[in-house]
């Protein structure tokens, strides 16, 4: 005896077959989802890409145009790479050059005391939220150093792909999971990062 389309769905649901689409397309390897498809939800302008980019800067430097909601990885042979970020409190109000000092995998966000005077209820990750999907780290931080001194700014992921190409009410500098881990993988610890003014 056949066995009817309804039936066969019903069992493959059960089984589990079937997920979802979006969880299908998950980035595997990573401990929380991470989606490809979130490049999709950016404006076109900040997905990622290869450009032309004219600089000094020697290959492997970072840098970070504020004003233009773009982030440049230096290639050399006057190419880079291009993200779009975010960009927070604190990546609007630092300017400059350090180096990246330390890098890690999902890390542990601890709300600064800025944080906690514009959202008191984040009083509860006073000793560190732990790295995951709903961590406004995301998926990987690049934390900026000047000699030894943590200067406390952060090239790291976004929770939301909405927060790319804009002003944000807190943190440094974001780009979507997907992007900050492909940055991530391309980025050496001591690495020179500069980030420039709006008006630069």
């Amino acid at each position: 005896m056949g066995i009817s389309r309804r039936a066969l769905m019903a069992s493959a649901l059960a089984s589990g077959l079937f997920t979802g689409r979006r969880e299908a397309f998950a980035l595997a390897g990573e401990p929380f989802p991470v989606f490809e498809s979130d490049a999709k939800e950016i404006p076109f302008k900040f997905r990622r890409r290869s450009v032309d980019y004219a600089t000094n800067e020697p290959p492997g430097t970072i840098v970070v145009n504020t004003g233009d909601k773009f982030l440049y990885h230096v290639e050399g042979n006057g190419r880079a790479t291009r993200y779009g970020v975010g960009v927070g409190k604190a990546g609007r109000s630092w300017y400059g050059e350090a180096t990246i000092g330390r890098k890690e995998k999902w890390p542990i966000w601890v709300p600064t005391p800025e944080h906690l005077a514009e959202f008191p209820d984040m009083i509860k990750h006073i000793h560190g939220m732990p790295g995951g999907k709903d961590n406004p780290m995301g998926a990987r931080a690049l934390y900026l150093y000047q000699g030894d001194v943590d200067t406390v700014i952060r090239i790291h992921g976004a929770v939301k792909p909405s927060l790319i190409g804009r002003k944000t009410t807190a943190g440094c500098i974001s780009l979507i999971n997907i992007d900050i881990i492909h940055l991530y993988e391309r980025v050496q610890l001591g690495a020179r990062v500069v980030i420039l003014p709006p008006d630069a």
